[in-house]
Order: C-alpha cells, then sequence, then structure tokens
C-alpha cells in the first residue's frame, strides 16, 4: 500500500500547471523548427519564426505561452492500493486546489477563462476551476497524471461525426480540416479518437494529444500497422492542402497525427478529431508516495537558434492619424508595424456594444470607435514591470456577427485577430472599404513586448474582456484582408496547395 499525502498531488499539479505555461514540450519545439526549416512560404515562415521566438522568450521569462492560458484537462490513474491517510478533499477537490494555486501564482499568474452557469449569467469563477478530470482505477501503487491547459480557439475547432463502418476517414478528415479555418492556430497536432461509442471517441481524441511527437521516426522506419499507416496517410495528405502556418498557406499545417481506437458496436464507427494548436502545453508525473513531483525544465539549448525581426520591408503605420484612405491602400499579405493607440475588445464587450446600440444608448466616456483600429485580445495581468502580461489575439470569427455594426455604425477602420473572417464579414469588410489584419496566435509574450501603455477605458468588471486602451510600438501584423475584400486566408492556401500538387484544388 502505498500513502499519498493530499498536500503532494496539489503542489504536483499546481508545479506542473505553472510549468507547462511557459514551457513548450521540447518535442514540439524541435517539429515545429525542422518545419521552419522547410517551409518556404515567406508569410507562414515569419509565421513560425514569431512562434519559435515567443516560446524562448516565454521560457527565459518564466510567462505564459499563450493569453489564452487554457481549461484544463486532467487523465488520471489511480492504483488500487493507493491510500489517502490524511485527505480532507476529494480527489477532484484536491486537483481543482492545484489548479487554482496555479492560475492565481503572484510570479505568474494566468489568465482566468473558465465561467460557470454557462447557458445563463456566463460568471469567470475567478481561478480557472474546475477542471475536465477523466479517472481510471489500475493495478498498482502509484497516481499516475497527465494533465494539459487547452486554448478555445482550438477546442472551438473540435469535430464529430458517426460514420458508417464502409466510409473512408482519411475523406472524412481531409473534408472536415479546411472548414476549421486557421483558429486553431496550425501548425499543430491532431488528435483523432476512433471507436467506442460517441463520448469515447472524443476522449480518445484529447487523451491522444497528450502523446509525444514521432511523425519523424515514424515515416523513417514506416508504418507496422494499420493506425501507424493511417497516421502517415493524413499527416501527408493534411500538409498537403497548403493550409500551412497561421492559415497563410505552407507546406506545414500539422507536425503529427496521433489516433487512439477503441472496439466498436457493428454498426458504429465513430471518429473525433481535436487540435492542439501552437501553444502545446501538457505534462506527466507520478506520484510514488516519496512526496511532490517538480518538473525538471528543459534545456534551451534543443530551442532551435530562431530569433524573430520584422523586415525591413514593413510598412509603419501611424494609428493616431490613420484614415480609411490610407489603410485602402494597404495589400493583402502586406506586413504592417503598428504604432500609437488602439482600443481593445472581445466576444463580451462586442455583446454589450450591441445592446447599447439596439437600446439606442450611447458608449461609455471614452469609448470612440471612429478612424479607431480594435484589437480582439483577452491578455494576461501584468507582473512585476510589465506594461501589460501577454496578449496575443483571439479568434476573429467569433466577432463576424458584431462587424458590419462596427464598421457602419461606430466607424472602426480596421480589426486586428487571428484566422480567418467569414463570408459575411469579409462582405462587411469590402462595403466599408474597411481592413482586417492579422496578428501570429502563439506569439502572445511577443506581442506583448510592443505594448508601451495600457489602461481600462469601459466594462472593466468583465476582466480580461475590458475594453482597454494600447499604445503599441511596432506592433507585427499581416494585412488578412483588404479594402477590397481579398483574404489571404482564401487565396494563399489554394496557391499552396496547387503548388504542393498532391491533391487537386477544387474549382470554384
Amino acid at each position: 500500500m502505498t500513502a499519498i499525502r493530499q498536500q503532494d498531488l496539489i503542489d504536483s499539479v499546481a508545479d506542473a500547471l505553472q510549468f507547462i505555461s511557459y514551457y513548450h514540450p521540447v518535442d514540439y519545439i524541435q517539429a515545429l523548427g525542422e518545419a521552419y526549416k522547410r517551409e518556404e512560404s515567406e508569410a507562414a515562415k515569419d509565421a513560425i519564426a514569431q512562434i519559435l521566438t515567443n516560446s524562448r522568450m516565454c521560457a527565459e521569462g518564466h510567462r505564459p505561452l499563450c493569453q489564452d492560458t487554457g481549461i484544463v484537462a486532467a487523465f488520471v490513474k489511480v492504483g488500487m492500493s493507493v491510500t489517502w491517510p490524511d485527505a480532507t478533499m476529494s480527489v477532484t477537490d484536491m486537483i481543482n486546489e492545484g489548479v487554482r494555486r496555479a492560475y492565481l501564482d503572484p510570479d505568474n499568474r494566468l489568465r482566468a477563462s473558465i465561467l460557470a452557469d454557462p447557458v445563463g449569467s456566463r460568471r469567470n469563477t475567478k481561478d480557472n476551476t474546475p477542471a475536465v478530470i477523466h479517472y481510471e482505477i489500475v493495478e498498482g501503487d502509484k497516481v499516475d497524471v497527465t494533465i494539459a491547459a487547452k486554448g478555445g480557439g482550438s477546442e472551438n475547432k473540435s469535430k464529430f461525426v458517426m460514420l458508417n463502418p464502409s466510409d473512408s476517414i482519411v475523406d472524412w478528415v481531409l473534408k472536415t480540416v479546411p472548414t476549421m479555418g486557421a483558429g486553431w492556430c496550425p501548425p499543430g497536432m491532431l488528435g483523432i479518437g476512433i471507436g467506442g461509442t460517441a463520448e469515447k471517441a472524443m476522449v480518445l481524441a484529447k487523451e491522444s494529444l497528450m502523446e509525444p511527437i514521432d511523425m519523424h521516426e515514424l515515416l523513417a522506419r514506416g508504418p507496422k500497422n494499420p493506425i501507424e499507416k493511417l497516421r502517415v496517410e493524413l499527416y501527408e495528405k493534411v500538409n498537403a492542402l497548403g493550409i500551412g502556418a497561421q492559415g497563410l498557406g505552407g507546406l506545414s499545417t500539422v507536425l503529427d497525427v496521433k489516433i487512439l481506437d477503441y472496439p466498436t458496436h457493428a454498426a458504429s464507427q465513430p471518429v473525433a478529431m481535436i487540435p492542439n494548436c501552437a501553444a502545446t502545453r501538457h505534462a506527466h508525473f507520478t506520484l510514488d508516495g516519496s512526496g511532490a513531483v517538480k518538473l525538471d525544465p528543459p534545456d534551451l539549448a534543443q530551442w532551435p537558434d530562431v530569433h524573430w525581426k520584422p523586415s525591413a520591408s514593413a510598412r509603419r503605420v501611424n494609428l493616431d492619424t490613420l484614415t480609411r484612405e490610407e489603410a485602402a491602400a494597404w495589400q493583402p499579405g502586406e506586413t504592417l508595424l503598428l504604432n500609437g493607440k488602439m482600443l481593445t475588445g472581445r466576444d463580451a464587450a462586442h455583446k454589450r456594444i450591441a445592446d447599447h446600440h439596439a437600446r439606442g444608448e450611447k458608449l461609455p466616456d471614452g469609448v470612440d470607435f471612429h478612424n479607431r483600429v480594435i484589437y480582439y485580445v483577452g491578455p494576461v495581468d501584468p507582473v512585476r514591470d510589465e506594461v501589460m502580461g501577454p496578449a496575443g489575439p483571439t479568434t476573429a470569427t467569433r466577432m463576424d456577427k458584431f462587424t458590419d455594426l462596427m464598421l457602419q455604425h461606430h466607424g472602426l477602420v480596421a480589426m486586428i485577430g487571428k484566422a480567418e473572417r467569414g463570408p459575411a464579414a469579409v462582405e462587411a469588410i469590402k462595403r466599408a472599404g474597411a481592413v482586417y489584419l492579422m496578428a501570429v496566435g502563439g506569439a502572445a509574450y511577443l506581442v506583448s513586448k510592443a505594448i508601451k501603455a495600457s489602461r481600462v477605458v469601459a466594462f472593466a468588471d468583465l476582466g480580461m474582456e475590458a475594453i482597454y486602451e494600447f499604445e503599441v510600438k511596432d506592433m507585427p501584423v499581416t494585412v488578412a484582408v483588404d479594402a477590397r475584400g481579398t483574404s489571404v486566408h482564401h487565396t494563399a492556401p489554394r496557391h499552396w496547395q496547387a503548388r504542393i500538387g498532391k491533391i487537386p484544388v477544387a474549382t470554384m
């Protein structure tokens, strides 16, 4: 019998969550470094360089890889010979106490993103609890924990289907991945669960993402079973879609494809697919009764020697004097360096703005979007001498339904987010002669260094979703939708798919 102390589990969970907030798994960062070397698309290569640079900065500064510090998922295997002699909490409460302590750590406070009452008040729990926990009771005398922090942008792209037993899994994946857009921040991983029941397939897909990246080794030795053969086929064919880093077109969309399967009913073929984003965060530890586990820091010498710098050809823009006429001259795919003041706002703020408009009410004092730029962001609180914590972009499509209102009634010139815009938003941008700019998802700490001043101007009660005013210096963005409605997220992947040439480009 092994006695596990309550505090050891709490401390181990807290340490692991802090650890994964600023250290990428070494296997991921090395695979991304190889993708950087191979990449031929300039836009994609620049995006990967930002992610790699951000990763090193976070590892050195012990600050979050992404402003979205995730919903915590834990896979816990409890040995049947384990005892808990001093426990005053359930194991679930112990894990949630570890989450609470990790996310409220004053030296590296993590963003609280979990909302209670999801169909009602959507009240922030303020400590990122509760976690989503999966248990298995196993033989043995240890407690084995795999823990992850999953970002909302990638989690929102999860897919599930009940295929017929004779249907092609490959065909479904290749049809589905393009519908996921770039909000999951490729290049990352695809986790696929096959079999069981609907809920089992989804858990398998999530659990598969906890496995180490080994596609390079698999390609070198060749597949040895049907699952490995399917992994290789999907890896090659998904990359041949040409989606590329951040959806900007290129050679690397996925770094690996993971698959777990389970026996299923003769009439069924459940298939789940969950992507992991550029902020890949997971860790594994085992409690054996000897005390809490502290994970060993990785050797930063294993990080690729990549240090992003803005292109000498990038156009510098003064946000304080910006006009629609000036923005209309920007070209699709062009790199801009933004300087001056911008406002921020994401889901909750846009909903309030729309509600004010519906009631015929004015916006709060100090909130005027005319001839301004808005940044879709929910930043991490600053620590020590920071102006702002990690402040990368959130997925822009969630603001699509508010875009026409913000452009036509409130007079925005440009919006900044990550990934593509939907057809209605692109049409609204074209109609208004406005512009959509894309910042790199997965480079949140790098972006935060461009923020030189920050203040809350409205909706302070929304916390990270409040409206801020940022003053920035040389903040890098890409023109993703120009004033004529040309979207690089549509044109670039098609160009690279044709260039790769392994999958025919469908005619429109």
